[in-house]
């Protein structure tokens, strides 16, 4: 997943504010027990998130994609007093191990996990004004829950998309489904006037996207 050096990235990893435990001990068990443990946000990343999210102060964040909660926990440490974040999961077979490590952190009673298909809970939701969202779940699907969530988001709210580099393979010569998807999603949110965007080369690429 990484496209930065490995001797690059053991230095940003060093010089950034250290893994909580709580996180230390979500990553353990995610490359113990899940299949696929790379799509954990992870340290760097995890700090990222976790900072914009400081810097805004929401009062109410969308994730789409918990995964095993890493990234969940590391944009609820900006929430607002009394702010909410709502996270959906598609897979049900996680929800015990994301209940699990959601109570193990200081953010628990914050967070709102939703198990079923995104786009359906997002419908029953029917979430507005919100101040972030982080969208990281089936890839084909990205542009599609950027189109239904834009409206929702208030002026000056931020849409996190990750993995936009794809390992490397947008700007080579691949074409393969899954890499002509993810390519075609830059490129139509590149020309999109409602919103400021930037790619940060963190991972495997993170989208910044800012409402107008």
């Amino acid at each position: 997943m990484e496209i930065l050096d490995p001797a690059l990235q053991a230095y940003l990893d060093s010089h950034c504010d250290p893994e909580p435990e709580a996180l230390q001990q979500i990553n353990r068990e995610t490359y113990l027990k899940v299949l696929k443990p790379h799509m954990l946000s992870g340290h760097y990343q995890g700090r990222l998130l976790s900072m914009l999210s400081k810097m805004i102060q929401p009062k109410l964040i969308l994730e789409i994609g918990t995964y095993t909660g890493y990234s969940a926990v590391c944009l609820a440490e900006g929430l607002a007093e009394e702010g909410v974040l709502h996270t959906i999961e598609a897979n049900s077979e996680l929800e015990e191990m994301l209940n699990s490590h959601f109570k193990s952190t200081n953010v628990d009673k914050k967070i709102r996990l939703h198990i079923g298909p995104a786009e359906a809970v997002m419908a029953d939701l029917e979430l507005n004004n919100i101040d972030i969202v982080f969208i990281d779940a089936d890839k084909r699907n990205n542009f599609r829950y950027f189109e239904l969530i834009l409206d929702k988001v208030r002026p000056g709210g931020l849409i996190i998309i990750d993995n936009v580099l794809w390992k490397g393979k947008v700007f080579g010569n691949h074409n393969d489904a899954d890499t002509v998807n993810i390519r075609k999603l830059n490129e139509r949110i590149a020309v999109n006037t409602q919103v400021e965007k930037l790619i940060l080369p963190v991972r495997d690429g993170i989208l910044i996207i800012r409402k107008k």
